[in-house]
């Protein structure tokens, strides 16, 4: 998930010796993943990166400190720069030989950078990175071809936002999520639109990659994509799910096509028909609800996705907000997979982290926060914990070139709502631009 920072400024924590800076200068001889000492002149030195604004900056250098303290022999340099700029930066140090030993990935990054041999495999720090408590499904996240590279910060799930005070308005009961169909989810939509005023609607249209991947899941046991890092999903189901859009769009349960390419480009939570309480239901990640909620004024709640009733399962799966990955050239790896493990595994770096980078995937810290949690933040975690128990595969990262199909749906999409194309038209082109992007 892409978590958009409130700042531009690079961010360091004073003990920073702006090595990287150095190295895009071309000073090579500070060339070395890891900087610092060794064990025999004293604590080794370990960098650590990851994106966001100054609150997840301060945060996280507050369960640094608390890391130094219970481990006086590591010394943690970090580093923190907006979205936008740290995967350029990232590149260009991977580049300089000069990466930080402890990396935020996220998206298709993890796959990329591990293919080109810059991550370690975590099976080799076993001894000081357990794992074991964490949800296996979120786990899955950061594996690939046989080999562990990532471990999840936290994790959410897509899930239905709603409204109830747009069903109550249009006097619908809310599903039964344990057991209705992606059938039922029109039928709804379409009464709430009948019931309630002109601007308001049953659903927004549901199209969007995350969408579509669960979708696919239930239908066949694979998603947009397959674990070896080709395209899995078919023709033929992008065209069943074209043919529902399609449906619920001339029936009134979604908005006309010009609104719907309208609202694509309306990126805030506030600006969508949900956000402005103009929805009854959105497709959407469980760690959005609280900025959903606050766009609407109202106490949304989460939904089981449609489609249980398929033979495939559910399709659910839990995400990683972000990953922590450790540099295989690192010359402390046990130290950096020491910082990983308390980061995601101690309840005193929880007490500053809380759930800012997603809803811990360890069990026993979602446990031990759950006493300090804004209304919005239980209903994330209890529908994550439900969720955890109900997930019935591994989540599959995207391929290099996987980023292409969030502007490759939307263009096909539009095109097949505007009647410009049929939907098994608009599912080849999907299918075909998605397998050359990716190829």
């Amino acid at each position: 998930m892409r978590q958009l920072p409130a700042t531009g400024r690079r961010i360091y924590r004073h003990r920073t010796t702006f090595r990287l800076a150095a190295a895009l200068a071309g000073t090579a001889m500070l060339a070395t993943a890891c900087g610092g000492g060794s064990a025999d002149d004293g604590p080794v030195t370990i960098r650590f990166s990851w994106w966001g604004n100054e609150e997840r900056a301060r945060i996280t250098n507050q369960a640094v400190d608390a890391f130094e303290e219970a481990n006086p022999g590591i010394r943690v340099e970090t580093e923190s720069i907006d979205f936008e700029s740290y995967f350029d930066r990232l590149s260009t140090s991977v580049a300089a030989g000069d990466e930080p030993d402890v990396i935020t990935m996220g998206g298709a990054y993890p796959r990329e950078y591990a293919e080109r041999d810059v991550l370690l495999d975590l099976s080799e720090v076993s001894e000081q990175l357990d794992l074991g408590a964490l949800d296996e499904q979120a786990l899955s996240n950061g594996e690939f071809d046989g080999s562990s590279y990532g471990v999840p910060t936290g994790v959410n799930t897509f899930a239905v936002i709603a409204n109830p005070a747009v069903f109550e308005e249009a006097g619908v009961e809310l599903p039964d999520d344990d057991a209705w169909s992606w059938a039922d989810y029109a039928d709804i939509a379409e009464e709430i639109s009948s019931a309630t005023s002109g601007d308001t609607y049953g659903s927004e249209d549901p199209t969007q990659p995350d969408t579509l991947d669960l979708y696919a899941n239930q239908r066949t046991g694979l998603g947009l994509y397959s674990p070896e890092g080709g395209v899995a999903v078919e023709q033929g189901t992008v065209t069943q799910w074209f043919e529902l859009t399609t449906g619920m769009a001339d029936a009134g349960a979604t908005p006309s096509a010009s609104m719907t390419a309208e609202l694509a480009a309306q990126a805030a939570p506030e600006q969508t028909l949900l956000g402005q309480g103009r929805a009854g239901m959105k497709l959407a990640w469980s760690n959005q609800l609280a900025a959903f909620r606050e766009g609407s004024g109202d106490d949304l709640v989460l939904l089981r996705a449609p489609g249980e009733t398929t033979a495939q399962g559910t399709g659910m799966w839990l995400q990683a907000s972000q990953l922590y990955t450790i540099s295989r050239r690192s010359e402390h790896p046990e130290a950096a997979a020491k910082l990983v493990d308390f980061l995601v595994n101690d309840p005193a770096a929880a007490e500053f982290i809380k759930s800012d980078r997603g809803i811990p995937a360890n069990p026993e810290i979602r446990a031990h926060l759950e006493g300090d949690l804004t209304d919005s933040q239980k209903v994330e975690f209890a529908f994550v914990d439900r969720m955890s128990g109900l997930v019935d595969g591994d989540f599959v990262i995207g391929p290099t070139g996987s980023t292409e199909s969030v502007d490759l749906l939307q263009r096909t999409n539009e095109s097949v709502l505007f009647g410009r194309q049929s939907p098994a038209e608009g599912a080849e082109q999907f299918v075909t631009g998605l397998t050359d992007a990716v190829s």
